[in-house]
C-alpha cells in the first residue's frame, strides 16, 4: 500500500465561520468546494504549501460535539488499504465505496478512536 498524501480535516458545525477565520488569520485560499448550490459540505484550503480540509459536522440531536478532526490519506488502493487496516485491528466506520465527487473512500478509526479516511482520487492510477 502506497500513501500518496495526507491532510487533516477539521469538523465544524459552522463551516462559513471557520473558513473565513482561516482566510483572514493565515491568508488561506479556497482551492476546492463540495456541496449543494446553497451551502458547502466541504472546503479545501491552500495555506502556503499545505492543505487543510474543513467539513460540515451536522448537529445530531442528543449527540455531543462528536469528532473535531479527521485524517485523510490518499492511497494507491483503497480496498487493499482497508483490508490491511482491519487486519491490523482498526475499526470500520464505512466500507470502501465510490463517492459522488468521484473518489473511492473507506472510513475507519485507529486504536485511539481517531477518524481516518482512506481515499483514492478519481484521477489517480493504481500502477
Amino acid at each position: 500500500m502506497g500513501v500518496r498524501s495526507l491532510f487533516p480535516i477539521l469538523l465544524t458545525r459552522d463551516l462559513p465561520r471557520l473558513v473565513s477565520f482561516y482566510e483572514h488569520a493565515l491568508h488561506a485560499r479556497v482551492s476546492y468546494r463540495f456541496g449543494s448550490a446553497d451551502e458547502d459540505d466541504y472546503v479545501s484550503l491552500a495555506i502556503g504549501g499545505a492543505s487543510l480540509g474543513i467539513a460540515r459536522d451536522p448537529a445530531t440531536p442528543g449527540r455531543g460535539a462528536g469528532d473535531r478532526i479527521a485524517l485523510w490519506f490518499y492511497v494507491d488502493d483503497v480496498d487493499d488499504a482497508f483490508a490491511r487496516w482491519r487486519s491490523a485491528g482498526g475499526d470500520t466506520v464505512a466500507e470502501p465505496a465510490d463517492m459522488p465527487w468521484g473518489e473511492r473512500v473507506a472510513q475507519v478509526r485507529d486504536p485511539d478512536g481517531t477518524l481516518v479516511n482512506l481515499g483514492l482520487a478519481a484521477s489517480a492510477s493504481t500502477d
